[in-house]
């Protein structure tokens, strides 16, 4: 019996972009579907993330015009994150395979080809693993990768070069539904689920459409939630930081007090300064961090939803948390 697939895409203010990638996603999906690799029943879901624009009105015009495009819509803005989990706790009972993949163009998606065929050879779960960044920026490339080699330095287990082009098993997603994490970084705790994975590579384009929703900043946030959620390095780190300047500070107390019995003691303003404003910035460091792990505690303990859909294209008026 051959699998069903969901294609699982999330949009945010994608009115530009979206007719022409939805092209390329039916095309993908209609090809493997020629090829006897997926059911028939498979299906497209877009998962409107609280757009401001005529995104919704695009994505419920394409599920009129072709059954293979369906449509969820968040009840209002919350993330990219949380608008993928959406679509993929939504997707999992009503398939047997989930592939997610932004909406921009810029991933390969002739590249689900060779994930359906992983699958269909035992992995669970196919991570798509972008094998170069011709069209990136330098600066782009350079914070890209600085950004995976400091998750990994930190502890967070992540596939280089993967963002969120991955094929998932219902069986997987089944298990991923059981990590209730409110701050979400789902890069990061997909390979925690365990199970047979491999990597499929392929080469990143240029997004075919509209700018970029994720800017340096919303970068720099992501890297924060993905150490802040899946690693305590930094918590150590402080603490033998902490070690290191206490054994120095004892140290320099030692040769003061032989200084000045030794009479070679003056007055220095400069060294002073220099110690104290090097303590205080270790200790505001220290506790913005600490502070961050607090933030996160507090988030976890309110236990809030972490989508709430408002709309479907396939059941009006429906409205499901998660």
């Amino acid at each position: 019996m051959l699998p069903r697939l969901m294609i699982v895409i999330p949009c945010y203010n994608e009115e530009e972009v979206l007719p022409i990638t939805s092209k390329l996603f039916r095309e993908e999906l209609e090809g493997l579907i020629a090829k006897n690799k997926v059911s028939p029943d498979s299906r497209i879901l877009f998962v409107n993330d609280g757009s401001t624009d005529r995104t919704w009105d695009i994505i419920r015009g394409l599920s009129d015009e072709c059954e293979l495009f369906e449509g969820i819509s968040q009840s209002r803005n919350r993330g990219h994150q949380s608008s993928l989990l959406a679509g993929l706790m939504e997707a999992r009972n009503m398939c047997d395979v989930t592939i997610s993949i932004d909406c921009d163009g810029q991933d390969d998606v002739s590249a689900m080809d060779r994930m359906v065929d992983e699958y269909l050879d035992g992995a669970e779960i196919v991570y798509g693993v972008r094998s170069a960044r011709k069209t990136d920026t330098f600066f782009k490339r350079f914070t890209a990768q600085s950004f995976y080699r400091l998750l990994n330095g930190m502890g967070a287990e992540v596939v280089y070069n993967h963002a969120d082009y991955r094929l998932v098993s219902s069986r997987a997603l089944n298990e991923f539904a059981d990590f209730r994490e409110v701050n979400l970084f789902l890069r990061g705790m997909f390979p925690l689920v365990g199970f047979k994975s491999t990597c499929v590579y392929y080469e990143r384009n240029e997004r075919l459409a509209g700018k970029s929703h994720y800017p340096l900043s919303k970068m720099l946030g992501l890297a924060i939630d993905g150490i802040t959620s899946l690693s305590i390095k930094p918590i150590r780190f402080i603490t033998v930081m902490g070690i290191v300047v206490a054994l120095f500070s004892f140290i320099g107390v030692i040769w003061s007090i032989i200084q000045y019995f030794l009479h070679n003691t003056i007055t220095g303003w400069s060294s002073t300064v220099s110690i104290i404003c090097f303590i205080g910035g270790i200790q505001l460091i220290s506790i913005g961090i600490l502070g961050e792990y607090i933030g996160k505690i507090y988030l976890e303990a309110k236990a809030r939803p972490r989508y709430i859909i408002s709309e479907r294209t396939f059941e009006d008026n429906a409205e499901h948390r998660g």
